[in-house]
């Protein structure tokens, strides 16, 4: 039973891994190297992540600077990042690779604020589909007589309480996020 739980809390800490990436990638106005983290570049016939063929950089507070370690890879990066959903041009000096991030406008704050609590509302479902999985698991162990009843209405009170407090971690992280872009 205490396998279950403990299964149960790492994938939900997973769930929060992967929104805290989520995140990370949203646009908030400043420079973030994590906004190229899906985008793929193809190096030799491999969709490869910008971040191992350059190093990516913050330079002043809107614009990220790309300096590939490959001169030759200038233009396939440049392409790259004009073909992601990430929306900003990218410049290309011929040794560097600049993207200015533009400020952005009100409705556009309030659309990424939209998509962050949306991604942070997935992100809670499937919180809520592990922890009924995990009650179906120690249903199921009850019935094969493995634990008792009273240990499963015990359990079925931590998992509820593991998944509440998991779930205001989700809230507080949009919420953050959600300050981070409305406040750039």
């Amino acid at each position: 039973m205490k396998d279950t739980i403990n299964h149960m809390k790492e994938k939900m800490n997973k769930c929060l891994d992967s929104l805290d990436n989520e995140l990370a990638a949203v646009r908030a106005g400043r420079a973030n190297p994590a906004v190229l983290n899906k985008v793929l570049v193809d190096y030799w016939g491999t969709p490869t992540p910008i971040n191992q063929l350059a190093a990516v950089s913050v330079s002043e507070g809107r614009i990220l600077v790309i300096s590939p370690w490959e001169k030759n890879q200038l233009k396939p990066i440049e392409k790259a990042i004009q073909a992601s959903d990430i929306g900003i041009n990218p410049t290309n000096d011929g040794s560097v690779i600049r993207l200015a991030f533009p400020q952005l406008t009100e409705d556009r704050r309030k659309e990424l604020c939209k998509g962050v609590r949306k991604t942070g509302e997935d992100s809670k479902i499937a919180i809520r589909g592990i922890r009924r999985d995990t009650i179906e698991k120690l249903k199921k162990m009850q019935k094969n007589s493995e634990i008792t009843e009273d240990d499963l209405k015990d359990a079925e009170k931590k998992v509820q309480d593991h998944t509440d407090k998991f779930c205001a971690d989700v809230d507080k992280a949009v919420a953050a996020k959600e300050k981070e872009i409305m406040t750039v």
